[in-house]
């Protein structure tokens, strides 16, 4: 019987000791052990955006490093032989996540991160400031602001225009780092994104107290006003795995016991309570800047008539925006969690060939 793959278990502050590798190999030749590498790789001790460095045997070196103000943990995976012709990937997870969810699929198959560098991008690889390795930021301190202020700062340290992909939350963050780093992006490509507050309606209270508010949603949000959100076991099963066929059930105790708490600051953002959303004032850099939007056919929180409007809004604002519902380029059964799902491979392969169509 094939043992279960370990899944990592991020915490919310501080380096990690990370879980020793098994050894074995896939049908790419590319190890456990050598996968986990990467993650083993700290830069704590060492001034701001500087790196550990370490080869790997199956072809990608690895790098890991952090930038300041707010403190950004990094990883990088790129090909041996260095530089190649092709543009830097820059991967930013989504709420109650962290980089990890890019490394490494739910079933234990090097993720989309992998697959990237593997086909000869140079990726890194973020946590968000206050999240995973990035270390503890204090509430009231922690805003998509903020956020935005520290993917800026390593997205830069590439030092030529990547392609910066988001997920869900991080949604309204692409579109912030679109208008204030515009020269540092080649294209954009958001998985199942949030809306920019320009277009989020504001919330729907249930009920609110001095001290918490319910949003009505596809699973109401009670969102404590001082203490985190914990996703709980109904959230995770209901939102994040939801309606999928292709999230692989027997692995769902794992993944859950992985995620992250949600500043309640960041989450009032996201649910635009009170219109608190981020919005973009200044689309100069928007111009002519390619982005493609990827949905799930089975993604609760995620259906074709929530997000095809992200796409107009950025086409009437002059980007040239592409809308992907997986269904209508022959990928089917995908929730949330894309990137962790049984066919990741396929979907960032088709996702491959737009980034480097021209």
């Amino acid at each position: 019987m094939t043992s279960k793959p370990p899944w990592c278990r991020p915490v919310p502050s501080g380096p990690l000791k990370e879980p020793r590798m098994k050894e074995r190999s896939d049908a790419r030749g590319f190890s456990r052990r050598e996968a986990g590498k990467l993650i083993g790789l700290t830069a704590f001790a060492l001034p701001a955006a500087t790196s550990a460095d370490a080869q790997d045997r199956a072809g990608l070196r690895y790098a890991s490093g952090l930038t300041e103000e707010p403190v950004t943990y990094y990883e990088v995976i790129e090909p041996a032989g260095g530089a190649t012709k092709k543009p830097p990937l820059f991967l930013v997870h989504g709420g109650a996540h962290t980089g990890q969810c890019y490394l490494m699929t739910a079933d234990g198959r090097p993720g989309w991160a992998h697959v990237f560098a593997q086909a000869g991008h140079r990726v890194m690889i973020v946590d968000w400031p206050g999240s995973g390795r990035s270390g503890y930021v204090p509430s009231d301190k922690l805003t998509g602001e903020t956020i935005v202020d520290g993917l800026g700062k390593a997205l830069q340290t590439l030092g030529e225009p990547a392609i910066v992909m988001t997920h869900s939350m991080s949604g309204p963050y692409g579109w912030k780092l679109l208008e204030r780093y515009g020269d540092h992006i080649a294209k954009l490509v958001a998985v199942a994104p949030g809306p920019p507050g320009n277009i989020q309606p504001a919330a729907s209270i249930v009920n609110e107290t001095p001290d918490t508010v319910e949003v009505r949603g596809t699973t109401n949000y009670t969102l404590d006003r001082k203490a985190p959100f914990v996703a709980s076991s109904n959230f995770t099963l209901s939102k994040l795995v939801g309606k999928s066929t292709q999230f692989p059930r027997e692995y769902v105790a794992r993944y859950a016991a992985s995620l992250q708490p949600i500043a309640p600051r960041l989450l009032y953002q996201r649910l635009n309570i009170g219109g608190a959303q981020m919005k973009v004032v200044d689309f100069s850099k928007y111009a002519g800047k390619r982005v493609l939007i990827v949905i799930g056919t089975d993604d609760v929180d995620h259906p074709r008539e929530l997000d095809e409007p992200i796409a107009a809004w950025l086409n009437q604002n002059g980007a040239k925006a592409d809308f992907w519902m997986l269904a209508d380029h022959g990928i089917s059964g995908n929730g949330h969690m894309m990137m962790l799902e049984k066919n990741s491979d396929a979907i960032a392969k088709a996702i491959l060939t737009w980034i480097e169509a021209a």
